[in-house]
């Protein structure tokens, strides 16, 4: 690797991805790019960006979002980066490199990282227009392109990429199916057990779902556009686009035709040092290589070893890959999807400890060796511990192994905190950094934080999943260091959000600069404040409003600069900049002349509707503008707001009860109403959702809400800390056989303890599972009245009770108030020219392609004005 002195050696890297960019930056981290001339061919017309999150263009995200390449690094290391001219011929024997637009570059060392392509199944008029794979962001763009005139889509593939491209088509718009040959979704990943957990939360969301059958032709109309597909069982499926997503392949053509030797099945061969095993002068990572061990590696943690060797092995270091970890944590429509170790079992004699509720779409299995040791696993629907139990992997763990997959308020599971962990132990395996690592930066590079420990080690730089696990780390080792760790709310208050209540309600403060002068950090007095602090303390003086004197409205004088972006106009902001509209329907009941108003107002202003997990009505697309208008005809029918934009009780879920059903042995609809019209606009740290059944069979599930109401022949029996969404959680018992007056009592009680004491944006859930002592301690003060707190508790609750005022009612009667509903302050009678929608389904949707490329209809921006 020599070069004369007046030309420094190069380096070609072929192919910019994910590992490529990682290469670069390893070259970089050694000194290599001082001391050689670095040039990149790069295939896609736009550098490396992030593939693993490339779903998240469907959900707001530009390419330049998803965009690894930091231009600044680029120049600052005098990189050669040709983007959209990608490599076409190596000649290994005079050392060039000759690129689609005719550029000749030689080398010292070639280094390819060309990836993988997409397999399309050899199926008939698999070409057809309306054909797609799933790979690139130009892949994405195409597709939602056609999908504005398409209504359904098919995916060829249940794996990973898969369920994200369903779950992407679903977002556009249209019916989905997944169709995939193997028995089960995610074939590699999950055993039986996983894949049907998985299957019942996906197909509850909407999405169709066809195993154990394969696509046998894709059919196509006369125009040649597809029209349906042929299945391996003989059904036919109508569909107007197809997303081929059935695996990739290592991309081995350049190396093939230059002579290097590859696999059977395709990939690169090379050594330890991912050197070629042809040619000691060319090395291959990433998809495009077969790795030592006879693998070629899919993940994008493994790529990375092996570009960390490579500039290693450049540079003279000692470096080998024998192999890597593929565990895995996912989140794929909105579900938690991990695992990891021997997770399918293959180790003889050992042992499965599982836990599954088909109901709540949960499924844990470990599996354990004779001696006790934790193997693997798989974990569907609440994948909360996999930092933990993959760091524990390959030892016994502490604690016994079924106490480490019962779900929360199932058996008090056992909480393993950071310290049970051995320094050995892998905590981010997209970047194989290990514990001792981690606590390396803290005691000898004195990192501090969460973001300082990310640029020293690049622990959480990738997928994110092991972030929580890292900041425990880092207090768990300053804490033993004697440190004291920085608990404080944000960098303008020390105290934490518990603390800043107390304060708040001792002193009778109402104002968020009075509380920051007095009280805040000596260098934050006198400042702005921050957007953590702000809103959260607008919350506090919200609760407490009615006991402390404050104003007990959030656009009231200085409340209104506080709130978050849904307050600011009482409405919550959608992806278009249009906002939704959400009247409060208690208990679900509505009478038909109500309905009728509802169905009037989206008629005449043209919004879409849709009816709610939470039992009301969601109006979607009202300009800002029109919000105090259709307001002012909703609160003249008798609603009021439902109080969807903030961090308050959404909404109390029921059954029809024994009014209606033959089962029901309370009148569970009056107790939702009741409880929803008591607790209606009490701010709290995060939103609030509640349900009440009438029998134990349980139809409103009121064992998933912050707090669930079910009737029993002797009253209603309460349960707290429920949680749906990405991490489900069932509530735990609380009391049982209440009278109504009990019952509301101690509701009361718990909502105000959770509001006092809980941690910024804490859910019930999470608030339980950390306040020490957990459910016990909570009953102890809410029950019990162990802190003799009890009697203020309820005064606090009566106090919003009696001063609850409808927060609409008022805005739409104070022109102060109403002046802020405009798009822009210079011009307040123009609406916004980029709030665009286009017809679906009998109704509208926003105009994502309008969006996406940011321009404005017709090209009319308003010269000089100043949006909201």
């Amino acid at each position: 690797m020599t070069a004369t002195p007046e030309a420094p050696p190069t380096i070609v890297l072929v192919g910019h991805g994910m590992v490529g960019q990682r290469f670069l930056e390893a070259l970089a981290g050694r000194g290599l790019t001082a001391t050689h001339r670095v040039v990149v061919l790069c295939e896609e017309p736009r550098p490396a960006y992030d593939r693993v999150q490339l779903t998240s263009y469907f959900s707001g995200r530009t390419p330049e979002d998803l965009s690894l390449t930091d231009t600044a690094f680029i120049a600052e290391h005098g990189i050669e980066l040709h983007v959209g001219d990608p490599a076409e011929t190596v000649d290994r024997a005079a050392r060039t490199v000759t690129a689609r637009s005719g550029l000749v570059v030689g080398y010292d060392v070639l280094v390819l990282a060309t990836g993988s392509y997409p397999f399309v199944p050899p199926v008939p008029n698999k070409d057809a227009e309306g054909c797609f794979v799933y790979r690139t962001i130009e892949d994405l763009l195409a597709i939602e392109e056609y999908a504005r005139k398409s209504t359904t889509g098919a995916v060829v593939g249940g794996g990973l990429l898969g369920l994200e491209a369903a779950g992407a088509l679903k977002g556009l718009g249209l019916t989905s199916h997944i169709v995939e040959f193997a028995p089960r979704l995610m074939p590699v990943q999950v055993d039986e057990g996983g894949g049907a957990a998985l299957l019942r939360t996906i197909e509850e969301m909407g999405l169709s779902v066809h195993t154990g059958v394969g696509t046998q032709e894709v059919v196509v109309g006369e125009d040649g556009a597809v029209t349906g597909m042929r299945l391996s069982d003989g059904s036919e499926l109508a569909t107007d686009l197809v997303v081929f997503s059935a695996g990739v392949r290592p991309r081995d053509q350049l190396a093939r035709a230059s002579g290097l030797t590859v696999g059977e099945r395709g990939g690169i061969a090379v050594d330890e040092q991912c050197r070629t095993v042809s040619d000691p002068r060319v090395f291959a990572i990433g998809e495009c290589a077969l790795a030592a061990d006879g693998r070629v590696y899919g993940l994008v943690a493994p790529g990375y070893e092996q570009a960390e060797t490579a500039a290693a092995t450049i540079a003279e270091d000692e470096s080998a890959f024998t192999g890597a970890d593929l565990s895995t944590k996912l989140k794929l429509l909105g579900v938690d999807v991990a695992s990891f170790g021997d997770a399918h079992g293959a180790t003889d004699d050992c042992l499965d400890v599982v836990y599954s509720d088909s109901r709540a779409g949960l499924y844990k299995k470990l599996v354990i060796g004779r001696d006790g040791t934790l193997l693997g696993g798989i974990l569907v629907g609440d994948a909360e511990a996999y930092g933990t139990l993959k760091a524990f992997t390959g030892s016994v763990p502490p604690v016994p192994p079924e106490s480490l997959v019962l779900p929360a308020g199932a058996g008090a599971p056992v909480q393993l905190g950071p310290s049970a962990l051995p320094d050995d132990a892998i905590i981010c395996s997209c970047n194989n950094v290990r514990k001792g690592t981690i606590r390396e930066a803290v005691t000898e590079h004195r990192c501090t934080t969460v973001p300082e420990v990310k640029k020293c080690t690049k622990a959480g730089t990738t997928c994110g999943s092991c972030v929580k696990v890292l900041g425990r780390l880092i207090n768990a080792e300053l804490e033993a260091s004697g440190v004291e760790v920085d608990k404080g709310l944000c960098a303008c208050f020390s105290q934490t959000r518990e603390e800043l209540y107390e304060i708040v309600l001792a002193l009778r403060i109402t104002s968020y600069r009075d509380l920051l002068d007095r009280h805040g950090r000596q260098d934050a007095r006198g400042g702005d404040g921050c957007e953590v602090c702000k809103p959260t303390v607008a919350s506090i003086i919200a609760s407490l409003a009615p006991t402390i004197g404050a104003g007990t409205h959030v656009l009231d004088g200085e409340q209104a600069a506080l709130q978050d972006t849904n307050d600011h106009f009482l409405a919550n902001l959608q992806k278009n900049g249009s906002y939704s509209v959400v009247p409060r329907i208690p208990g679900g009941e509505i009478a038909p002349e109500k309905l009728i108003v509802i169905g009037e107002i989206a008629r005449d202003f043209g919004l879409y509707t849709k009816i709610t997990g939470g039992q009301r009505i969601d109006m979607f697309g009202a300009r800002v503008e029109q919000l105090p208008v259709i307001w002012a005809r909703l609160v003249d029918a008798g609603f009021e707001s439902g109080h969807a934009y903030g961090k308050s009780l959404r909404t109390v879920k029921s059954c029809v009860g024994q009014t209606w059903c033959r089962y029901g042995v309370q009148d569970s609809v009056r107790m939702a109403i009741d409880l929803e019209l008591r607790y209606r606009g009490l701010r709290s740290p995060h939103k609030l959702k509640s349900a009440v059944s009438g029998c134990q069979r349980e139809c409103a599930e009121a064992q998933s809400k912050d707090f669930g109401v079910i009737a029993t022949a002797g009253g209603w029996n309460l349960y707290v800390g429920g949680n749906g969404g990405a991490t489900p959680r069932h509530a735990d018992l609380l009391a049982q056989d209440l009278s109504d007056a009990e019952l509301i009592r101690l509701i009361d009680r718990f909502l105000m303890f959770y509001i006092r004491t809980a941690d910024r944006l804490e859910r019930t859930s999470v608030w339980l599972d950390r306040v020490p002592g957990g459910l016990d301690h909570v009953r102890d003060v809410v029950v019990h009245d162990s802190l003799g707190i009890c009697d203020e508790l309820e005064a606090l609750m009566a106090a919003h009770v009696a001063h609850y005022r409808d927060e609409w009612a008022e805005t739409i009667n104070d022109p102060e108030k109403l002046a802020r509903f405009v798009s822009f302050v210079n011009a307040p009678d123009t609406p916004d020219p980029v709030v665009a929608f286009v017809p679906e389904r009998d109704q509208m949707k926003p105009d994502l392609p309008l969006l996406s490329i940011g321009l404005h209809p017709a090209d009319e921006i308003l010269e000089g004005s100043v949006t909201r």
